[in-house]
């Protein structure tokens, strides 16, 4: 009976400890990231956004690239793009939370940001952004860097976002 059950015991660590060393694909799926997003999308009565393969792979690409030290400077490529950046592992919705926190920020009357940063915020809610696209990597020192970005870009000067 001992054998069995130390047996069992060292099946459940090893299965823990393999959950601990690989990151979980736990809110990392496309419909993950788009349902994150169209919850705070509708929140303001905003429309739907779909997932497109193409904005995926550049942003996918652009994580890539920025692996090696994880630092969050932007593409300048063709698309809006929100970036975000933890010391651990973590998932696409938590990003997309991480951005959908700076409404707090915003200010919709005078379209502006009040007490901090608020444009991830009205990039994910821009009413003219229908696709999106996410990618995510795990950087050299641990950490992990998210990519998402959007067609037609949003965060026009003088322009609201819904």
């Amino acid at each position: 009976m001992k054998v069995i059950y130390c047996s069992r015991l060292l099946l459940i660590l090893a299965a823990l400890v393999g959950a601990l060393v690989h990151p979980s694909r736990a809110q990392n799926s496309p419909q993950d990231y788009v349902n994150a997003h169209n919850q705070a999308r509708q929140a303001v009565g905003v429309g739907p956004v779909q997932w497109d393969g193409t904005l995926a792979a550049f942003a996918q690409s652009y994580a890539d690239r920025l692996r090696g030290d994880c630092r969050l400077v932007h593409s300048g490529g063709p698309y809006g793009e929100n970036l975000a950046w933890s010391s651990a592992d973590f998932s696409g919705v938590s990003a997309v939370n991480l951005w959908v926190n700076e409404k707090a920020n915003y200010n919709y009357a005078s379209n502006t940001c009040i007490n901090g940063e608020c444009r991830h915020y009205t990039q994910v809610v821009w009413r003219k952004s229908v696709r999106i696209g996410c990618g995510k990597a795990r950087c050299n020192n641990g950490g992990t860097i998210i990519s998402c970005n959007y067609d037609p870009r949003g965060n026009y000067v003088n322009e609201k976002p819904y």
